[in-house]
């Protein structure tokens, strides 16, 4: 793989989603070619070049990586509005989480494949702190979909970097995950609820970040090929700490005083993996690529909460609209 990103073209599977719209335009600032295909073919940026296409159709996905160097398969369905694999879809989710992305790997023949995998695939059993070396055992659907999709991209010689906590606004939506979930209540005026002390931690990615870390995975695909490495900060935030956070920015956004943030017992749906900290020490990533997070906490819900302000004036937007 060349070390320039110059005249490749990216595609990317899943453009307009959250993760694949800021990966789409990181790679067009890095001067390549990028195509986002979506089932929208809303563009992640704008003059980006578009595809609406439904790629659980036969043939669609070879259709649109005909020409492509690099494909990101970043497509994800759970029959929710969350991370969780929905009862009774996973079927459904299988069809597109595990069918597209083997879809990917049969046509791609000489081009590199970045899958974006879970640090959750380790399991509730791994330790609080991993760095890639683990033994995966997969607790959840969602989690052992990812496994068998990412098999299937290392076994081809690609690439999977395994993302973390990661929240944000990037260019075309925001995350569906707990930071925009607490802001939103925040803004709101609603208090915050953690289970029990809140003291479970998690390793937290800016979403820029994040798309950053697929261009360092491409650049220097030489080096990185053919395993998966874990995405994170390397530090921990513990829940009751990040909800004090959403709750402080939010009123200095506002000017009204913090929402509080309060403590419930764990709801019967929760599982191991809701409960257990999970934080990422990236050396291997690092020192293979360079690459390392850049935004702080702090400085990550400050922009997360301005975005979503904005964005609730706006009922139009996607990411309102379900």
């Amino acid at each position: 793989m060349q070390r320039t990103l110059t005249g490749v073209r990216v595609v990317v599977l899943g453009g307009s989603g959250f993760v694949g719209s800021a990966a789409a335009a990181r790679f067009a600032e890095a001067g390549a070619t990028v195509r986002s295909v979506s089932l929208s073919g809303r563009a992640p940026f704008p003059g980006a070049e578009t595809v609406a296409a439904d790629l659980t159709e036969p043939g669609r996905v070879a259709e649109v990586i005909e020409d492509a160097d690099v494909v990101l398969p970043l497509v994800l369905y759970t029959g929710g509005g969350t991370y969780r694999v929905g009862q009774g879809e996973a079927d459904a989710a299988a069809r597109v989480n595990i069918a597209v992305v083997r879809a990917v790997v049969a046509a791609a023949q000489r081009r590199l494949v970045v899958f974006a995998g879970s640090t959750s695939q380790v399991g509730a059993g791994a330790g609080e702190r991993i760095d890639g070396t683990e033994t995966d055992e997969p607790t959840t659907e969602y989690d052992r979909q990812k496994s068998v999709a990412e098999r299937a991209v290392l076994d081809g010689g690609g690439i999977s970097l395994r993302l973390p906590t990661v929240y944000g606004p990037s260019p075309s939506t925001l995350d569906r995950g707990v930071v925009t979930a607490m802001i939103r209540k925040a803004l709101a005026g609603e208090r915050l609820t953690v289970w029990g002390d809140g003291a479970t931690e998690r390793d937290l990615v800016f979403v820029e970040d994040v798309a950053s870390a697929f261009v360092h995975a491409v650049v220097n695909a030489d080096r990185v090929a053919g395993r998966h490495w874990p995405l994170g900060s390397g530090r921990g935030v513990r829940v009751r700490e990040l909800f004090e956070t959403v709750a402080a920015a939010v009123a200095v956004h506002t000017g009204r005083p913090p929402v509080p943030v309060v403590s419930i017992p764990p709801p019967r749906t929760a599982t191991a993996m809701d409960v257990r900290s999970l934080v990422v020490d990236p050396t291997a990533f690092t020192t293979a690529t360079g690459w390392r997070a850049t935004v702080g906490v702090a400085d990550g819900i400050t922009a997360t909460v301005s975005a979503v302000a904005d964005q609730a004036g706006r009922p139009g937007d996607p990411y309102f609209a379900g």
